[in-house]
């Protein structure tokens, strides 16, 4: 399968008409009914090359178009995943400098020191 081919997997007297979203390969088991002890078979039968881990990304990617920005009625939900996504991402390129700037309960020494006795 080259760039822009469809998947060797892919027949389209069998499947129709082509959709990015789905997986055409041979069916597995899913992830969440995977039973511990199978789950480093299960992990061994996962195709771990690059062109795989794109073909999971680009079909990822197409399952939540469809689901949340392409109907016809969509809402603001695409709008809320992006915004937290970035808010997210931009908290965790910055945590380190976020984590020298932490206010502390005793982060500084008072010189005087209050006498409670009249009190």
């Amino acid at each position: 399968m080259g760039f822009g081919d469809y998947p060797a997997e892919y027949n389209p007297k069998v499947h129709g008409p082509y959709d990015p979203a789905r997986f055409y390969g041979k069916a597995d088991v899913p992830l969440g009914q995977v039973k511990l002890g199978e789950l480093s078979q299960w992990l061994g039968r996962r195709n771990k090359n690059p062109q795989a881990v794109a073909a999971a990304v680009s079909r990822g990617w197409w399952r939540w178009q469809h689901k949340y920005v392409l109907p016809r009625k969509g809402g603001i939900a695409p709008y809320i995943q992006l915004i937290v996504g970035c808010s997210i991402f931009f908290y965790a390129i910055n945590y380190g400098k976020m984590v020298a700037h932490r206010q502390r309960k005793y982060h500084c020494r008072k010189t005087h020191s209050i006498s409670h006795s009249n009190i």
